[in-house]
């Protein structure tokens, strides 16, 4: 079970509580889109991300849905939008020290991935 903070005092949290708080994660996090713009901005930290780069590098987003992420992900505090002093103006983004906390959920679903098509494969050549 996971353990909540009750007024300073740590304690198991009951079914109702993990319940809502996995609703609270799906409600930030879910779509088809969120986590891959946040792993995207993870495995990319040391390079300069435009809007532009990221529309082209991740498969199938249209620019329309790529900017509604967008505003969603700044507006919870995971990524950064920080327009450049440039002629025209740019805007680049980045992922935040608290985005970067989503780090070990994006890891455990792309391992997860990994080995459920892996075992999908298997299954499929027997």
């Amino acid at each position: 079970m996971a353990k909540i903070n009750d007024n300073g005092t740590l304690r198991e949290a009951n079914c109702s509580e993990e319940l809502m708080a996995m609703r609270d994660s799906l409600e930030v996090l879910g779509g088809k889109w969120k986590l891959m713009i946040l792993r995207f901005l993870t495995n990319r930290s040391h390079q300069v991300i435009y809007f532009k780069k990221m529309q082209r590098e991740i498969d199938g987003i249209s620019a329309k849905m790529l900017s509604k992420e967008l505003k969603d992900l700044e507006a919870n505090l995971l990524i950064l939008r920080e327009i450049q002093d440039t002629r025209p103006i740019t805007v680049a983004y980045s992922i935040t020290e608290y985005g970067k906390s989503v780090l070990p959920v994006t890891e455990t679903l792309v391992q997860w991935g990994l080995n459920h098509r892996e075992k999908i494969i298997i299954s499929m050549t027997k």
